[in-house]
């Protein structure tokens, strides 16, 4: 295992005692609203800074992006961190959520860690090495059809603006696939479909530490990863398709028309 991937690997299962020993006790935890639908309790910020601790430790010089605490520092190597992806389920003791950790190294990702510390399930992936789930390699699923593949998504939940066309999407995929699935964590959703129990993952209006790290995980798994284009833009517009290399194309031929519809 590549060192920066064993580092993050460590700050990922750091962060997962932390979010474990905390989902003992979701009666005493402080919790804010960062915006409509959009909660932060003390244990995504202890959590972040644990992964932060880790990761400068090894690597003082390096930039992080995360979540909580944004932007800092000026480096070719990033670390982009979510310390607790489904803070929402958390909240509930509904155990789909995860810890996301990227690296990228002059824009390219490079390695990628999602922790599932429920279910204590480690994926990692690095740039040409492959993706693994606790130790056993992935592989994007077979399916060749949209009408017999499982889909993932996640609802428009902060930003309303595009829930017609979203809706309209979901309505024809609903009709389209053999099931739509939105368990509520994209980081989770990216690693399942890496690991074949998706075949395929679309959402709108995320940011880049919600899938940064599946992105990669996806790639490395043989899958492919686009906007809703199908280009690389995904991490800046936060609007992503997923999936197996038939399903992510007729995902992506359904999709584009209900954003040209609702363009003009």
């Amino acid at each position: 295992m590549h060192p920066m991937l064993n580092t993050a690997v460590k700050a990922a299962r750091r962060a997962g005692q932390i979010i474990n020993r905390a989902s003992q006790n979701l009666d005493s935890l402080t919790v804010k609203h960062k915006s409509f639908n959009d909660f932060v309790s003390e244990v995504d910020q202890k959590a972040e800074d644990a992964i932060k601790e880790v990761l400068l430790e090894a690597y003082p010089k390096h930039a992080i992006l995360a979540e909580e605490s944004g932007a800092q520092g000026d480096s070719e190597f990033q670390w982009i961190i979510d310390p607790l992806d489904g803070t929402t389920n958390f909240l509930h003791g509904f155990p789909q959520y995860a810890v996301s950790i990227a690296m990228q190294h002059k824009g390219v990702l490079t390695h990628a860690v999602i922790y599932d510390p429920s279910r204590n399930d480690l994926f990692t992936a690095s740039r040409g090495a492959g993706a693994f789930l606790n130790d056993r390699r992935l592989r994007v699923s077979r399916c060749e059809y949209l009408k017999d593949a499982l889909v993932g998504t996640g609802f428009p939940f902060r930003d309303f603006t595009h829930l017609d066309a979203y809706l309209d999407i979901f309505r024809e995929l609903m009709q389209k696939t053999a099931g739509l699935r939105r368990p509520g964590s994209a980081a989770l959703d990216l690693a399942y479909t890496a690991a074949g129990r998706f075949d395929g993952f679309w959402e709108f209006d995320l940011k880049a530490w919600d899938i940064a790290a599946g992105a990669l995980m996806v790639q490395e798994a043989g899958g492919l990863v686009g906007d809703f284009n199908g280009e690389p833009d995904y991490l800046q517009s936060g609007n992503i398709v997923a999936g197996n290399p038939r399903v992510f194309v007729q995902l992506l031929q359904t999709i584009a028309p209900h954003l040209a519809a609702k363009a003009k």
